[in-house]
C-alpha cells in the first residue's frame, strides 16, 4: 500500500479531464506507485485526440460523446496501431463509419465472457485515499466539478461497479474478489460482504450472473477454522489467497507463506478436495502472484520470494485433484516498468515471472495450472502492446489456450470494455511468431479468444449451457437493453491514482 506522502504526489484517475477510451498512462490502486506517462504513451494521447476531434466533427457530435461509441472505440485503437505498430485488428473505414463500428460491435455484444477477476470497495471502507486525493483537487481548483464539493468514494462501491461492468461493457458473468489484511478493517470486503453481493445480484437478476471468493490468509490465528466457518456459512465459489500476505498493507505483513507448504497448507488443499467432491468449483485454488516490480522490491524485500511462482510446480504436483490459478500470471512489472519486462523479453526471450509459470505444465508433467490476465493484460495494454502480445503467446503455448482465464481487475480500471475490445483486436506480429513459435490468437469470435473470454472459467466453474442461456431473458439483458438506448453511456473514467 501506497504511503499518504507517496498519495499525496498523485492525483485521482477519475478526475483526467481526457476521457480516452483507452487510458493514456498508468492507473493504480492504493497497491503500487503508478509510473509516470511515458513518450510513447503522451505520443498515443496526442494522436487519439486529433482523430476523435477530426472524426467527432465530421459526426456531428462533441469528442467526448464521440469517444462514447463503438467509432469512438475504434479511432482508439488506430491510435494504437499509429503509435505501437499494428498490433490491433482495425480499420480508418470503422472509426470513420458509425454504422460500420456499431455493426460489429452488435455482433460481438452477445458473445459469453466471464470475467472472474473484479473488485468494489466496501461502504464502511477506511482506505480514504481515493477521497482525500479528490478533495485535494478541488481545493486546488484542478478539475472545477470538484471545488466545494464534498468528495466520497461511491465511484468505487457497489452501485457503479454493477453500471461498468454490467451495463457498460460486455460481460456477462464476474466474480467478485478481494483482498485481505493483517488489520480486519482494511479488507476490501469482508467474505460476508462478497457473499451478500453476490445474493443481491443474483436473486436481482433472476439468473447467475456473479460468483464469490473467500479470501484465505494462512498462519493467521485460527486461519483453517475461518475457512470450516466460510465454508459452511457462505458457500463460496472458490477460494483466492495472497502468498505475500497483507497485500494492501505489505509493512504489515507477518504471515506470508508458500502454496508447497506441507505443514501449512497441505491439510487446506485436503478440505478443498473432499468439498469439491459436491462442490466441483472448490478444486479452484486462485492465488495472487506477482505485481512486484522494483520500487516494490526495494521496499519489501523479503516478501519477494513469495512473490514469485516458484511454488506452484510442486504444489500443483502433489494435489492434480485441484486446479491453481494464478492471478496476473504472475506478471512482475506494473507500476510503470513495462519497459523493464519489454527489453527482458527483447533479450532473453523471457519475462520475469510469466514464463517461469508457463514452463511449469512442460517441465513437472501437470494439467492443473492456469494463468489469469487481470493486471498482466490491464497494464502491458497500454503501456507496451508488443509485451503484452508476448505474454499472451507464452501463456498460450506453455498453459494452453484452454488454460488462460479472463479476469480485468476491473473496477479500478474502469468499465472493463476496453480491455475486451484489446483482446478482440489483438494479434501476435508474424515476426515474433515466427521467432518463437507462438501460435495466433485469431478472431474476435475465433476459438483462442472464446475459450480464454468464457469458456475455460465456465468450465471450472460448472457454468452450463443451461446457465448461459438463461442469461438472454433475464433482466441484467432488460436493464441493459433499456441502457443501451436511454443510458449517457459509457463514462471511460479511471479510478485510482496516476501521476500528475
Amino acid at each position: 500500500m501506497m504511503t499518504p506522502d507517496e498519495i499525496a504526489r498523485l492525483i485521482p484517475a477519475e478526475t483526467a479531464r481526457f476521457r480516452s477510451p483507452i487510458p493514456t498512462q498508468a492507473i493504480s490502486s492504493d497497491e503500487f506507485m503508478p509510473g509516470m506517462q511515458t513518450p510513447r504513451q503522451k505520443e498515443f494521447e496526442g494522436r487519439v485526440k486529433a482523430i476523435g476531434a477530426k472524426l467527432a466533427k465530421h459526426q456531428g457530435v462533441s469528442r467526448r460523446r464521440f469517444f462514447q461509441s463503438a467509432a469512438g472505440m475504434a479511432a482508439a485503437f488506430v491510435a494504437m496501431n499509429e503509435t505501437f505498430g499494428p498490433l490491433y485488428g482495425v480499420s480508418h473505414a470503422e472509426a470513420a463509419t458509425p454504422e460500420m463500428a456499431n455493426e460489429r460491435a452488435a455482433t460481438l455484444k452477445s458473445q459469453f465472457i466471464m470475467d472472474m477477476h473484479t473488485h468494489f470497495l466496501r461502504d464502511d471502507t477506511r482506505l480514504e485515499g481515493f477521497v482525500r486525493s479528490r478533495e485535494a483537487v478541488g481545493k486546488a481548483s484542478w478539475n472545477p466539478a470538484l471545488v466545494g464539493k464534498p468528495q466520497t468514494l461511491d465511484d468505487l462501491k457497489f452501485a457503479n461497479y454493477f453500471k461498468e461492468v454490467y451495463l457498460d461493457s460486455d460481460t456477462k458473468v464476474a466474480l467478485i474478489s478481494g483482498s485481505g489484511s493483517e488489520d480486519p478493517r482494511d479488507w476490501f470486503l469482508t467474505n460476508e460482504m462478497k457473499a451478500q453481493a453476490r445474493k443481491s445480484v443474483n436473486q436481482e437478476s433472476g439468473t447467475q450472473r456473479m460468483f464469490a471468493h473467500a479470501i484465505f490468509m494462512p498462519g493467521m490465528p485460527g486461519w483453517l477454522e475461518k475457512v470450516d466457518a466460510d465454508y459452511e456459512n457462505l458457500k463460496p465459489d472458490s477460494f483466492k489467497g495472497y502468498t505475500i500476505g497483507d497485500n494492501t498493507n505489505k509493512q504489515l505483513s507477518r504471515h506470508p507463506w508458500r502454496l508447497d507448504d506441507e505443514k501449512l497448507m497441505y491439510p487446506f488443499y485436503e478440505k478443498l478436495t473432499k468439498w469439491s467432491k459436491t462442490k466441483p468449483s472448490l478444486a479452484n485454488v486462485c492465488i495472487h502472484k506477482g505485481l512486484y516490480p522494483p520500487s516494490v522490491t526495494s521496499q519489501y524485500p523479503h516478501l519477494l520470494p513469495y512473490a514469485k511462482v516458484d511454488d506452484v510446480a510442486q504444489a500443483a504436483k502433489d494435489w492434480p485433484q485441484l486446479n491453481f490459478i494464478i492471478y496476473h500470471s504472475g506478471f512482475r512489472y506494473t507500476g510503470g516498468t513495462s519497459d523493464i519486462g519489454w527489453e527482458q523479453f527483447r533479450q532473453t526471450g523471457r519475462i520475469d515471472w510469466v514464463t517461469d509459470l508457463a514452463e511449469i505444465p512442460q517441465k513437472n508433467g501437470v494439467k492443473n495450472v492456469y494463468g489469469d490476465l487481470g493486471q498482466i493484460f490491464a497494464q502491458s495494454t497500454i503501456a507496451e502492446p508488443r509485451l503484452c502480445a508476448a505474454m499472451m503467446g507464452q501463456l498460450i503455448q506453455g498453459l494452453g489456450s484452454d488454460h488462460v482465464v479472463w479476469g480485468t481487475d476491473a473496477i479500478w480500471t474502469g468499465s472493463p470494455q476496453w480491455q475486451i475490445e484489446a483482446l478482440r483486436r489483438l494479434e501476435i506480429p508474424e515476426d515474433m511468431r515466427k521467432k518463437y513459435g507462438f501460435t495466433p490468437l485469431g478472431l474476435a469470435d475465433g476459438p483462442v479468444k472464446r475459450a480464454i473470454f468464457g469458456e475455460n472459467s465456465a468450465r471450472l466453474y460448472q457454468f452450463t449451457a443451461a446457465k448461459k442461456s438463461a442469461l438472454s431473458g433475464d433482466r441484467v439483458t432488460l436493464a441493459k437493453a433499456s441502457y443501451d438506448e436511454f443510458g449517457d453511456g459509457r463514462t471511460n473514467l479511471r479510478y485510482g491514482y496516476m501521476q500528475g
